[in-house]
């Protein structure tokens, strides 16, 4: 009787081992991903710095560029116009209507703090994907390694593709549309800068997110919850889904904002069902020796 319970007490006190030994592990990860984080904050912090610098071309040129008639895309589309003129005459924007004003004792020197660190985090995106890369990397196979190696580069160049199509597209053409609509006469636009510069943020960065679709379902397809048949057999609702979107971002009537905004996401859903596919293809391959399993 002894015997077992001195069996017990060891069996006890080894099963303690174990879960300190896994707490442990726990927190030790946790002290790994802290020390990414950390990193992550300083390379922010520099960039905000820099930021700083460049306050008068970050603000002026960059941040209140879709409110000025003179920025790119508002020209791009009156040359459009120009060429083909059966697109018309309201495709081309030459006046944007509104006022922007300061409401805040400190609320300049807040659009300037705020400005900056929106592009200091913008700019550490790719090393912030970097270090989440390092925080993962040990965890994965030698095969899995070799397949995600490319992880960030595509990462980063999706989203700085949709940082530049939310800015050059969405923001102005949205910009257009809500400061020079009226409900009446009578009311005229006058809009803080806080909330120009939210929106401003709000629809490039949201682009930016956006983009990231292909990379999101190759993590799901990785994982297998996601699968290319799905994806096709969801396509007809995906294409109401990015209508709708692209409805709502850009709020007019016209056809061919609407369209604009709505191409590059058939685009990434198309690029999403072929990266699923492949990843697909490649189980398949290592579990039935061929692309296409055996039924």
């Amino acid at each position: 009787m002894s015997e077992n319970r001195t069996q017990d007490l060891i069996d006890s006190i080894k099963n303690k081992g174990k879960s300190l030994e896994a707490e442990m592990s726990f927190f030790d990860h946790i002290d790994v991903l802290r020390k990414h984080l950390l990193r992550v904050a300083v390379v922010v912090l520099v960039f905000t710095a820099g930021a700083f610098y460049y306050t008068d071309f970050i603000f002026n040129t960059i941040i209140m560029g879709p409110k000025n008639p003179s920025f790119w895309t508002y020209r791009m589309m009156c040359k459009l116009v120009a060429k083909f003129p059966s697109i018309g005459q309201d495709f081309c924007i030459t006046k944007i209507d509104a006022k922007i004003i300061n409401t805040e004792m400190a609320g300049q020197f807040t659009l300037q703090l705020n400005s900056c660190v929106m592009v200091g985090i913008i700019l550490g995106i790719p090393y912030l994907l970097f270090e989440l890369w390092l925080f993962v990397k040990p965890a994965l196979h030698e095969t899995e390694r070799k397949s995600a190696s490319g992880f960030v580069v595509f990462a980063s160049t999706l989203f700085f593709t949709g940082i530049l199509f939310g800015y050059y597209v969405i923001c102005p053409l949205s910009i257009n549309f809500l400061t020079n609509f009226t409900v009446s006469p009578d009311i005229q636009n006058t809009f803080t800068i806080d909330s120009y510069l939210s929106s401003v943020m709000t629809l490039t960065l949201g682009s930016g997110v956006i983009f990231q679709l292909p990379v999101i379902i190759y993590i799901l397809s990785k994982l297998g919850i996601m699968t290319p048949a799905f994806m096709r057999a969801s396509r007809r609702y995906s294409t109401i889904i990015i209508l709708i979107i692209a409805a709502v971002v850009t709020p007019t009537a016209d056809p061919y904002t609407m369209l604009i905004v709505a191409m590059p996401l058939f685009l990434l859903y198309e690029l999403s069902i072929s990266i699923s596919a492949n990843i697909e293809r490649k189980k398949n391959k290592e579990i039935y020796g061929t692309t296409t399993p055996n039924i």
